[in-house]
């Protein structure tokens, strides 16, 4: 307090009012950055009108894999996301809908191995997070949703007996289904062993119907 006293004419001339002036007046001659970089700290990313649509054009694209729309829109905030994680709280807040609607999606794309739960910071919340194997654990679920297809199916040939017309029908189907779906998990093993490289042996391609 002293030294804003002395700064502003000592203690005979002190007067708040023109303090608070030349308060704001030092303040207005301090070096500011130059307006892009200003901008550059402001906001970083793509403008978030461009970003909204491209999360709507991704969640689309998630729906037709098969993923219930809300679980997909989960998926594609996740995968705009800078962290790659958000809290519930988040979520409900970036997607505008309930929170038993996002427990619902997260369960169901934790069941599937699509995103990990953790901790914030402060260790208070859980926080949804999507890491480097989320495309193949996409893989990997579509893959078993075919084998389970496929498995049934040949249990009803079995059942129909392979001589008739839907035992034939479901043999057919059933053998296709098991031939594409293992011809997809070595396809998908051999693409993302060379994408990553030497860290091939920290991921690992599992079936779900395994």
């Amino acid at each position: 307090m002293s030294r804003e006293v002395a700064r502003n004419g000592g203690p005979g001339r002190y007067r708040a009012e023109l303090a608070q002036l030349a308060t704001t007046h030092r303040a207005q001659r301090r070096p500011q950055p130059p307006a892009p970089v200003r901008r550059t700290i402001e906001h970083l990313g793509p403008d978030p009108g461009a970003t909204a649509a491209f999360v709507t054009d991704l969640t689309t694209a998630l729906v037709e894999t098969g993923l219930p729309r809300t679980a997909a829109r989960v998926m594609a905030c996740l995968f705009a996301s800078e962290t790659g994680s958000r809290t519930a709280i988040e979520m409900v807040q970036d997607l505008q809908v309930s929170a038993a609607t996002i427990s619902y999606a997260v369960r169901l794309l934790e069941r599937q191995d699509l995103i990990l739960r953790g901790r914030d910071e402060r260790g208070r919340r859980h926080r949804y997070f999507l890491d480097d194997k989320a495309g193949l654990r996409t893989v990997a679920a579509g893959v078993a949703a075919n084998q389970r297809f496929a498995a049934t199916a040949l249990r009803g040939a079995e059942l129909f007996g392979a001589e008739t017309a839907t035992g034939s029908r479901l043999a057919l189907a059933g053998r296709f289904f098991e031939r594409l779906g293992d011809d997809l998990m070595r396809s998908a093993d051999k693409h993302w062993r060379d994408l990553v490289g030497d860290r091939s042996d920290e991921y690992t391609l599992t079936s779900h119907a395994e």
